[in-house]
């Protein structure tokens, strides 16, 4: 099975863009007394869940990214645990619920505006879903578009499967932090990807070790290539 990584297509013809963010997500963290890391991470996206029904006063914590303590994101943590998907991962700068805002331009079948992001027209949903992709879920976006013909863009919400390979990785890597869990690992380059810790399916996901890396498989890509959807360019990855 090959591996693929999916970037958006810098083509002049897509000038979609979308003055859009998640409704509501975990804060930024004060730095961590151990590593003195702060902030959030990015690729940490979970479109499909609907917080709606917490307290008000809870949803305003959610709604504000300013960082706060390692304490109260593990109470904001466990608030919102049991509305996650199995498997999430709820880190300071997770972001929640479907996107808000507006949109413009021209958008492709796929479309990516930032790496760790997957937007697809509806009907091109439906293509993939009719000639056997597994695993898609997508999300409706509550945007408004500034143009005639408006695209319905769902947000593609995704698993956290596999692993880098130990080549690709420097040997002095340090584990993630014992407190806060942060780690200081960046995407490598070359990117080699761990086979034995790749899923059979779903045909879409994340790297569970780099989030902000979206990963499909040939099964996928095929599926995207017969059915000329375009917006997304497709880099195999090696796998060992």
């Amino acid at each position: 099975m090959k591996f693929y990584r999916l970037e958006g297509d810098p083509s002049p013809r897509y000038t979609g863009y979308l003055n859009a963010s998640h409704k509501w997500g975990l804060p930024g963290v004060e730095p961590c007394p151990t590593c003195n890391a702060e902030g959030g991470s990015a690729g940490l996206e979970y479109p499909c869940m609907d917080l709606s029904g917490l307290p008000p006063h809870e949803l305003e914590k959610l709604s504000d990214s300013w960082p706060v303590p390692l304490k109260e994101i593990e109470r904001l943590r466990e608030l919102v645990r049991p509305l996650a998907p199995p498997g999430a991962r709820l880190e300071p700068g997770a972001r929640f619920g479907p996107v808000e805002g507006t949109g413009l331009g021209y958008f492709g079948q796929l479309f990516m505006q930032e790496p760790w992001a997957l937007y697809m027209r509806r009907e091109a949903f439906v293509r993939m879903e009719e000639v056997g992709v597994r695993g898609l879920q997508g999300c409706s976006i509550q945007v408004r578009f500034r143009t005639k013909h408006a695209p319905e863009l769902l947000e593609m919400q995704m698993e956290l499967h596999g692993q880098f390979h130990p080549d690709c990785l420097p040997p002095d890597l340090e584990p993630p932090c014992p407190t806060c869990g942060n780690e200081s690992l960046t995407l490598p380059e070359p990117i080699i990807l761990d086979g034995a810790s790749l899923p059979a399916e779903p045909d879409l996901f994340r790297l569970k070790q780099g989030a902000t890396l979206i990963v499909a498989n040939e099964r996928f890509v095929d599926a995207a290539r017969r059915l000329a959807l375009d917006g997304v360019l497709f880099q195999e990855l090696e796998v060992r």
